[in-house]
């Protein structure tokens, strides 16, 4: 064999095979095909307004003018990841190189690379839809209430005018259980009592694709430092409902290379194997924050209150807060800085008085 094989060229279709079976998040960087990639990992956006009709003048020779703006935003992949690993020539079925080289790929993307693939995609889904402020709900779901939430969910989306046929439910396993057993019960009070009793608009069959993602790969924040791990302050996201043509995900092999025994100084007498991926996930603001509706389960830090103190600190320095209560009483008398996760309350909370903080 040559000293360095290129196998990012050789390869390429056979990982986008693998992708499409194992990650969750494949569909996602299917959407808006007409957005390339420029220049190896930047993305352009194009945003293009017009304005409407105006009234009509008869027995005139003209129209009225009309308006239009178009504007690019431009984006950079910024999910930039690289990795080698030295292989003992002796670890290598010498009569096949390339057969031991997929192993190895094989093995990295199954258990590293694809896991974190999704891992970083809804994590950043959930990122872009706090900076836009799309729809996150926190209300714990239960087998009672998880039709309603989804009934409104859809109802919601069709008064936007999002398509139905278009959408993804990503759900963990536990949510799909629930919904799955909710709707059963549902349809069995339907047959005991004629059909009669069922007043939803929707049903879980109006959202034909339904994805269920292992909850390691469904959380808020993850730390990229070594691998891919849940990072400070995660929370669990529960279903993420999305129209993929709200967003824009690409990704790239930008290099994957072996290099064989003696071919410089470093490998010795060992196979060198790199490998150096881009990717990136971002929202269109301007369909994202109608297109995309999500539950996330939150989290509470409880302080105690001794009659003096008016500054806590929250240990996660959450972005924004969902709600505080003082024994159990709701208060908006405090401030927040996100930057340092302090909380101020205007009034020093009562001694032995519980206070929660949900974010």
């Amino acid at each position: 064999m040559s000293n360095t094989i290129n196998y990012a060229e050789q390869y390429t279709n056979q990982l986008r095979e693998l992708y499409g079976q194992e990650s969750k998040a494949d569909a996602l960087y299917h959407s808006n095909s007409d957005i390339q990639l420029r220049g190896g990992k930047t993305i352009k956006i194009p945003t293009l307004s017009v304005s409407g009709y105006k009234d009509h003048t008869r027995a005139s020779l003209g129209f009225p003018q009309g308006t239009y703006e178009n504007n690019y935003e431009t984006k950079t992949l910024d999910h930039d990841r690289s990795i080698e690993f030295v292989v003992d020539p002796m670890d290598f079925d010498e009569t096949d190189t390339v057969v031991s080289l997929a192993n190895i790929q094989s093995r990295f993307d199954r258990t590293q690379a694809i896991p974190e693939h999704d891992s970083y995609t809804f994590s950043k889904l959930y990122a872009e839809a706090v900076r836009v402020g799309a729809t996150i709900k926190h209300d714990k779901l239960t087998i009672e209430n998880v039709l309603k939430d989804f009934d409104e969910n859809l109802k919601t989306l069709e008064d936007k005018g999002v398509p139905l046929d278009r959408m993804i439910l990503y759900v963990t396993a536990d949510y799909k259980t629930i919904l799955k057993n909710a709707e059963g019960i549902q349809r069995t009070l339907d047959i005991k009592s004629g059909g009669g009793i069922d007043r939803r608009i929707h049903s879980v069959d109006d959202i034909g694709n339904i994805v269920t993602v292992p909850s390691a790969r469904f959380k808020t924040v993850y730390d990229f430092t070594d691998g891919c791990k849940s990072g400070v302050g995660a929370k669990q996201i529960n279903y993420i409902l999305i129209d993929p043509e709200c967003q824009v995900s690409r990704d790239k092999y930008a290099y994957i290379h072996l290099f064989a025994p003696g071919s410089d100084s470093r490998t010795a007498d060992n196979y060198l194997y790199q490998n150096r991926k881009y990717n990136g996930t971002f929202a269109i603001d301007h369909l994202f924050v109608d297109g995309c509706i999500m539950n996330v389960s939150a989290l509470t830090q409880t302080f105690a209150g001794n009659g003096s103190t008016t500054a806590f600190t929250v240990t996660d320095k959450p972005e924004k807060l969902i709600g505080v209560t003082v024994d159990g009483t709701a208060t908006t008398d405090y401030s927040y800085d996100k930057s340092s996760g302090v909380i101020t309350f205007n009034t020093a909370p009562g001694n032995a008085k519980a206070i929660v903080v949900t974010y």
